[in-house]
């Protein structure tokens, strides 16, 4: 049985690693959700390869950083909690006055205890990230500074899963693998997803084919389009962009930006279905992968289901992003579960049709009231309505927008349906 303890274990196990967009830490990550799914397929890109607008960053490892008092004494040390390195940290080796470090010193005024993460991926520096009730004890006038980093041209690692359905219209899952030692943004989503992976091919029918994208943010999204979008756009049917799953705040929904699309109307099901406050958010607060997605000349219909949005939360790219506290076995069930009904949504997803040729005589299935009367009830309004719209060619997800209804409703309506003999449920 799949719930919020085994994810979180596989989360524990992941946690240390120093994951950036390249890197070793990317590839014990995937190694380690490749236990869980063995069908998972490990892949590369190589350094400097173009994507588009962009290039694939060099390969970035860290063997060792530190700030050391000049008695001996370590302030920093990236061992201890990686946050505390700037991303794509140069290597360094110097003596440096206090007034010069503090340029490279990184912290959160409103969260004194907390260490912010940074990067630098774009543009050569180095840095360090350290709490702000640290940098206040900083005193001494000069300070060694160690960072043993490599840039090397080696590859971007990614993983995917594909697992065939019936038809070959696909539904696109992605998450990133790319944050160091932060729990909600991003562990619980890789963490969720390969999880997700077992559920889906353990059912025994599957209408659609799903593939499922554990990627670096941005960088590894555009490079995997770059490769791929061609193939997936042919079959793409709806999208979602799986992040921030793991804490036990309210649900969220960003939609895409085309706003009414299959990915819209799922993901608004199934947060209303735990939640009916949910938080939804607008293409205009967009702010992962789903920009890739949607993006002008790719125009695939990604929409974002989260537990708390990115960037809405307080403990958002800090250390106290952490297990425990803002990421718990009870949020990753719920983060677990609020995927899986996306996808059981999508799979029972039919096309409705009449049994009858013009409109059925309802009132032989003791459904019309045998007396007529000036207002006909509001249920039989709704039977109608959706009769009418049963001519097999129109799914009921799109009928239930249509008649401004749940999917739950909806569906129970047209079982209700089935049931008198009136209509049949097609699977295409």
């Amino acid at each position: 049985m799949i719930n919020g303890r085994k994810i979180y274990n596989l989360a524990k196990r992941i946690f240390p690693f120093n994951r950036s967009l390249t890197g070793q830490g990317n590839v014990l990550t995937l190694y380690e959700l490749k236990k869980v799914f063995k069908n998972l397929k490990i892949k590369k890109i190589e350094s400097n390869s173009k994507a588009f607008d962009w290039k694939v960053p060099l390969e970035w490892d860290v063997k060792k950083a530190k700030l050391i008092k000049i008695n001996g004494d370590v302030v920093i040390d990236f061992k201890k909690n990686n946050l505390h390195l700037v991303s794509y940290s140069q290597p360094v080796n110097k003596i440096i006055s206090l007034k010069k470090l503090k340029k490279h010193l990184f912290y959160e005024k409103k969260l004194p205890n907390a260490i912010p993460y940074r990067t630098s991926y774009y543009h050569k520096n180095w840095g360090f990230c350290l709490s702000y009730n640290q940098f206040k004890k900083l005193k001494e006038k000069k300070y060694k500074v160690e960072i043993q980093s490599s840039f090397k041209k080696g590859f971007m690692h990614y993983g995917e899963v594909l697992i065939k359905g019936k038809t070959k219209k696909e539904v696109l899952l992605s998450t990133n693998i790319c944050h160091p030692s932060l729990a909600n943004n991003e562990l619980s989503g890789p963490t969720v997803l390969i999880y997700i992976a077992k559920f889906l091919k353990q059912l025994k029918k599957r209408k659609f084919s799903y593939r499922i994208v554990f990627l670096p943010e941005t960088i590894g999204s555009i490079a995997y389009l770059k490769k791929n979008y061609k193939k997936i756009k042919k079959n793409f049917f709806a999208g979602f962009n799986c992040v921030c799953l793991g804490d036990e705040k309210n649900f969220s929904f960003l939609p895409s930006k085309n706003g009414n699309s299959n990915s819209d109307f799922f993901a608004k099901e199934s947060v209303s279905y735990f939640k009916n406050n949910f938080k939804k958010y607008t293409w205009l607060d967009r702010g992962s992968d789903e920009r890739q997605y949607c993006s002008p000349g790719i125009d695939l219909d990604v929409a974002s289901v989260m537990k708390s949005k990115y960037g809405e939360y307080k403990e958002y790219h800090t250390s106290l992003d952490n297990l425990g506290k803002v990421v718990t076995k009870k949020g990753l069930d719920q983060g677990y579960n609020l995927v899986k009904r996306v996808l059981t949504l999508i799979e029972n997803d039919f096309y409705p049709k009449s049994k009858s040729v013009c409109e059925p005589f309802m009132s032989k299935k003791n459904i019309y009231p045998k007396t007529g009367a000036k207002i006909r009830p509001i249920h039989i309004i709704q039977y109608m309505n959706l009769i009418s719209y049963a001519d097999g060619l129109m799914p009921l997800s799109k009928i239930a927008k249509i008649n401004k209804m749940s999917f739950k409703k909806c569906l129970e309506i047209f079982k209700f349906l089935e049931k008198k003999s009136l209509i049949t449920f097609e699977y295409k």
